[in-house]
């Protein structure tokens, strides 16, 4: 057994293991300058961080006044964001440090995440770090998406853990609040640091308010070893 006991670590994966907002904006722009909108902006997306695509496409519909149906700019979305998730999605080097800091100790670690199986399958593939997180749990293989505790709860029933013993990686503020509601640890990195006062992250453990910035592999272990004791 590792330093750190029977701790299991579960990890979101959009903005915390990995940088996936440039290929959803990506996505997001080719999909509007194919339907008529060819000025979308980076300001315009973070208005849509944190919402699922399929909401996003409909408030599209309505803000642009597209005639395409939901369903097919949810598709054309989808599609080219795995084309470009599969090639062109940038792990953080200091959490892919942690992810295999935590291998060498035989730490049990899960992804759980609001993604669908496909890309969250396309980012590990495409990382490499599927070669390090095997059990993954998405949010369309459970009732109910974050802030519901639902995926961490079935992160940690596969892997045979006990909530308690689970520490969270997020960077979102409904995630830190699905931990709590699973009555797990989280540590908090959060993706848009200026959001760090958010109520949700009020409920970590450890809230880095400088966001992946402030966040090292070295450090992060050292905290989970303190909280193991």
């Amino acid at each position: 057994m590792s330093d750190l006991g029977a701790l299991t670590v579960i990890f979101d994966l959009d903005g915390t293991l990995v940088d996936s907002e440039p290929n959803y904006y990506e996505a997001s722009r080719q999909t509007l300058a194919e339907h008529g909108v060819p000025d979308f902006t980076w300001e315009d997306h973070e208005s849509y961080v944190g919402i699922s695509t399929r909401e996003t496409v409909t408030m599209w519909r309505e803000r642009y006044g597209l005639r395409a149906s939901a369903a097919e700019l949810l598709a054309a979305t989808d599609r080219r964001y795995l084309d470009l998730a599969r090639t062109r999605t940038r792990a953080y080097p200091e959490m892919r440090a942690f992810v295999e800091l935590l291998a060498a100790e035989n730490v049990p670690m899960a992804v759980a995440s609001g993604s669908s199986p496909k890309a969250i399958g396309a980012i590990l593939a495409g990382t490499g770090l599927d070669a390090f997180l095997r059990t993954v749990v998405s949010a369309d293989e459970v009732p109910h998406g974050k802030p519901a505790p639902d995926v961490f709860l079935e992160a940690a029933r596969r892997l045979g853990a006990d909530p308690a013993d689970c520490v969270v990686l997020e960077d979102a503020a409904p995630g830190a609040a699905a931990a709590h509601a699973a009555g797990m640890r989280c540590l908090a990195v959060p993706y848009v640091p200026a959001q760090a006062d958010a109520p949700g992250f009020g409920t970590a453990t450890l809230l880095l308010p400088g966001g992946q910035a402030e966040f090292t592999a070295r450090s992060a272990y050292a905290w989970l070893r303190d909280t193991a004791r």
